[in-house]
């Protein structure tokens, strides 16, 4: 973790707007592989390429920890890196709504390395300029879903923005899914297993 993190803070030091652009930047000249993903995922989701840095640091320590263990998932703050042998169930953490807790994706690393990347304009203290309860966005990349997530809340303000978040989120190259989560409206996209969730009340 701090290997990687001390990358992206030196890359700060020489290009400050790397940490506030809100959009994509063009930095010519060579860049540390972290940042260089962190680059090209905010290009695709059209956002600043900060938005992806919770993602890139799951997805680079998890990679590393693969060398160690056949069996890896690292958690950052709703976004997950995730390579086990059987498939697991991620549940969605949707602040008040009704569904939160009670539905989640099922993912299953039969292809390799999965992420899980969860955004919220409603939850947590990361910038959005959505009022989604909760956006999971599922890649190969996790820096990508990172980035993907924040871009489709981004567009949420009410539930009758669910279909044209959709929309927008379905053609950014590398999402294979993704849930919308409005009050109590979800919407639903792509090569996902959506699961109802078992509630423990004892």
């Amino acid at each position: 973790i701090l290997q990687y993190r001390g990358h992206i803070e030196s890359f700060i030091q020489i290009h400050p707007d790397f940490s506030t652009s809100l959009v994509p930047l063009k930095i010519p000249g060579p860049v540390p592989n972290i940042v260089a993903d962190m680059l090209d995922a905010s290009h695709r989701a059209g956002v600043g390429p900060m938005a992806a840095v919770a993602g890139a640091i799951a997805d680079y320590v998890g990679h590393d920890l693969l060398h160690y263990s056949k069996e890896i998932i690292v958690e950052n703050g709703g976004d997950i890196f995730i390579q086990t042998h059987q498939p697991v169930n991620i549940a969605i953490f949707a602040n008040r709504s009704p569904l939160s807790m009670h539905i989640g994706l099922e993912i299953d690393c039969f292809d390799g390395p999965m992420a899980v990347c969860t955004s919220s304009g409603t939850v947590g203290h990361s910038i959005s300029f959505g009022k989604a309860d909760a956006v999971t966005v599922v890649s190969k990349s996790c820096p990508l879903a990172d980035a993907a997530a924040t871009a489709i809340a981004n567009r949420v303000q009410q539930k009758a923005d669910i279909q044209e978040a959709i929309d927008f989120g379905r053609k950014i190259k590398g999402v294979i899914g993704l849930v919308i989560i409005k009050n109590e409206k979800a919407g639903m996209w792509g090569d996902i297993n959506v699961v109802q969730l078992q509630q423990n009340n004892g």
